[in-house]
Parts: structure tokens; sequence; C-alpha cells
């Protein structure tokens, strides 16, 4: 659910006609309920048999050529009637319009990278305009995953060595979640990111910002480093226990390797973890981490 509480309720066009299709086919349901279960009840009194009663001879019924017609014909109707609208919303749905901001999107274990039109990347983090059509065109570096934004009644699964694309048109402001619909592996359920909608000022001031100046200590950049680029998925930074090994107190120490070598966690061990994870693997750590070559900067 959004964070914000003024977003609650359709949040886009999208949303508020599948939500509309779900409710039809479920009004047709329950009036077709209401009639069946009530015909039947009905008969069931009318005609039960009453005490000391004698059986009497079951009467001859040929069938009626209109009553057939007419419960033939009707729910046939009702069910054209939920497959074209149905279809109405699916094709919707499937057609981007042509003015929409294409963002790319890259989907590893166990994040989402996001690459906008200018260049820029982010990771578990999009920000997208209010009232502006976006088209998220996604691939897959290493296994399946599933880009899902519940609040916007939209998923798609995400596939290596092939392209898949979902759009969307946020019509309010505010903070959503995305997650990740297929089993992906041991970091699957911490595998979310979010979507950030902006006002057109907030949107404007966001895109025409420079890079901000490195005033933060060194330690604190990292920090923040870390939390944007999706290592907490996998690694924490108090001492406890998850798919990676700790950072806390990282820096310095001596590592035993899978192999059963030893390496200090000096810078050069450091980047190239980071570069390339499967060169050192960590001892009684699964070697799951994916390459941030290409994701962070020098």
């Amino acid at each position: 659910m959004p964070n914000d509480p003024n977003t609650q309720g359709n949040v886009s066009l999208i949303a508020g006609q599948v939500d509309d299709v779900f409710l039809f086919i479920t009004l047709m349901g329950l009036i077709f309920f209401v009639i069946t279960q009530g015909f039947l009840i009905y008969f069931a009194v009318k005609y039960r048999r009453k005490k000391r009663e004698e059986p009497g001879e079951t009467p001859y019924i040929t069938g009626n050529h209109w009553l057939e017609a007419i419960w033939i014909v009707i729910p046939s109707l009702v069910v054209l009637a939920i497959f074209i609208y149905g279809y109405v919303v699916y094709r919707d749905i499937r057609t981007p319009p042509p003015d929409a901001v294409e963002i790319q999107v890259t989907a590893r274990q166990w994040l989402f990278q996001f690459t906008y039109p200018d260049g820029r990347s982010t990771v578990n983090e999009v920000r997208v305009e209010v009232g502006k059509p976006v088209k998220f065109l996604m691939t897959s570096t290493d296994v399946i995953h599933g880009f899902y934004l519940p609040d916007f009644r939209v998923k798609k699964d995400i596939l290596p060595g092939s392209y898949t694309f979902l759009w969307v048109q946020p019509e309010k402001v505010g903070r959503y979640d995305v997650f990740c619909t297929e089993y992906c592996g041991t970091g699957h359920s911490v595998m979310r990111a979010a979507l950030i909608v902006l006002s057109h000022e907030d949107y404007e001031q966001w895109s025409k910002q420079e890079k901000k100046p490195e005033t933060l200590p060194l330690a604190k950049q990292g920090e923040e480093l870390v939390e944007q680029s999706g290592c907490l998925a996998c690694h924490s930074l108090d001492g406890s226990a998850k798919i990676g090994p700790t950072l806390k107190g990282l820096f310095g120490r001596t590592v035993s390797l899978a192999d059963g070598k030893t390496v200090v966690a000096n810078e050069d061990y450091l980047r190239e973890s980071l570069l390339d994870p499967g060169a050192k693997i960590v001892k009684d750590v699964p070697p799951v981490m994916p390459t941030f070559q290409g994701v962070l900067k020098d």
C-alpha cells in the first residue's frame, strides 16, 4: 500500500478500469446466484412432499422452447459482455500511448535497476511525474523476475534474453511498492522497489538538479550508497545474519574463503567483490551476489 494516505483509491485510469471489470463480473455472478438459488428454494418449498401424502404420478413434461431459449441466450449475452469488457480493458493495458516516457528496467538477483532517458540510473527506486504516461521496458540478466505494481493493478514477468513491457499513468502523488512476483532465489522476498510519483513542480526540480556536493563524511556517503544500491537486501549493518556476510566491521578484517584460503578485506578485495563477486567466495555463503559492473561508478 502507498505510504501517503492521500493516495488511497484508484491511482491510475487503468486501475479503475480493472476494478470495474472485476466488480461487473462479481455483480453478474451475484445476480445469477440469487436468481438460481431463489428459484431452487422456491420450488423446493412449493413442491415439497407433505406428511401422509401419497406419491402421485410424475407429470410428463416435454419442455418449453421459450424457456430453453431464454436460459441459453441471456447467459450467452452476459458471457459475451464480460469478454468484450475485459478485452477492451486488456487492450488498454497492453497499448501504451505514443508519448509515454520510456524507462529501462534491468532486473537481477535481487534488485531492480532503472535507467532514465537522460542516462541517469537508480537502484530500487524510480521517480515519475503525475499525469504522465510511463513505459517500463524490462529485461533480466539472470533468471525470471516479476514486476508487480499492486496499486496500479499491473504485472509483467521479466525474462532473461528478451524484453517485456508495461505502462502506467499515475494520477496521484505518492510512494508505491514494486514487488518481484517470480521466485528468483533466496533473496526473492526482499527484492522490492519503490515507484515515487512526484508533482509536476517536484519532478521538474528533481530532473534539473545537479549532483549534490560531496560534503558529507566518506563513511556517511558510503552508508547512503549502500542503502540506495540495494545492498541491505542481503547484507546487514548491525551484525545480524542475512544471505550475505554482514558489513559490520568488515574493512580490515580477515575473511575465510570457501577454498580454505583467507584474505584481508581491504580496498582491492571490496572492489573485486563488487565487480566480480565470484572471484573470492566467502566460506558458508552462497555464491549468489550479482555484479555491480556498470551499476556503480568508480
